[in-house]
């Protein structure tokens, strides 16, 4: 193989950039979003996958549209790379990328594909309450992550995963999955195979508003979204007209109204559409995240106040 190009961007797609290369694979260009200010002072901040690249001391590309920008266009064409594998690139795959490397535009997805289709696959197999999810290997089509599959493998999600420790996980085994996936398309032993687009569920990008608790969904549920949500949108609510972050609770089998606050010493439950949820750790709106005893103590939540009024 003489020459691959490497799209991505968040921490996610680090590992696999590394692997490339510990791999000896021939990195020609890596491809990242541009620098974008953040922070209170906007100062411009690198994407994960650009440090990474830097540290490789691998040459970088960072063009703000890739579809009709014809400088990019001939900078790889005259790569002309044997394939360009994406990683949470975060732009959509155009039509001449997809048909320029004689292997394809390979993507590692972080769902066992046709589940979980989209944006945010490891958030949403958490918070539907999946037990199993996993990593894919495909070739990009001009679909939404549509694409022949090459790879895959389950692993289990633990009851405490939340969205920060189940993508370590899936970054890791996807990142020798994706050497794995060259290796056998080198070899001419990889058979692809259609996804069944009966089967296919959406993993849309999250939004603000699905952070926010409604009691009227069961204890489990709202738990489970809790640890999908994490660390952004979270899980939030109001109590007394400000927000609340809840950041850890419990399924209880106590029995109370949606929304209605029961306190006994230092525990505090609010009921939902089945069962309770048992606070353990919240953040009042402008303040640090603290235990639920110091929240009682310092708030003095009565028994049968709402949440979310």
């Amino acid at each position: 193989m003489s020459s691959l190009v490497f799209c991505g961007t968040p921490r996610f797609a680090v590992p696999t950039l590394e692997a490339l290369v510990h791999a000896d694979f021939p990195v020609r260009l890596v491809v990242t979003q541009p620098d974008r200010p953040r922070g209170r002072g906007l100062a411009l901040a690198l994407s994960p996958v650009k440090q990474s690249a830097l540290a490789l001391d691998l040459p970088i590309a960072q063009p703000e549209s890739i579809k009709n920008n014809d400088d990019f266009r001939a900078q790889l064409s005259a790569l002309k790379p044997d394939a360009i594998i994406v990683v949470g690139y975060g732009r959509i795959i155009p039509q001449w990328m997809i048909d320029l490397p004689p292997l394809g535009n390979l993507n590692l997805h972080a769902s066992l594909l046709p589940k979980y289709r989209g944006a945010a696959p490891v958030q949403w197999a958490i918070a539907r309450g999946e037990t199993m999810t996993g990593v894919t290997t495909m070739r990009i089509d001009a679909g939404l992550d549509t694409g022949d599959i090459l790879l895959q493998k389950e692993i289990p999600i633990n009851p405490t995963d939340t969205a920060e420790s189940l993508a370590p996980r899936l970054a890791a085994i996807g990142a020798d999955f994706i050497v794995d996936t060259l290796h056998g398309l080198e070899a001419g032993t990889m058979h692809p195979r259609p996804q069944d687009d009966e089967k296919a569920t959406l993993a849309p990008i999250l939004k603000k508003e699905d952070g926010r608790i409604d009691f009227l969904r069961t204890a489990q549920e709202i738990c489970n979204r809790m640890r999908g949500f994490q660390p952004w949108p979270g899980a939030f609510t109001t109590f007394r007209g400000k927000n609340l972050n809840i950041w850890d609770a419990a399924v209880s089998q106590r029995s109370l109204s949606p929304g209605e606050l029961l306190v006994e010493d230092d525990h505090l439950f609010v009921g939902c559409g089945e069962n309770a949820l048992a606070l353990l750790e919240v953040q009042p709106e402008g303040k640090k995240r603290i235990a639920v005893r110091d929240f009682v103590h310092g708030y003095r939540p009565q028994t049968g106040e709402q949440l979310g009024l």
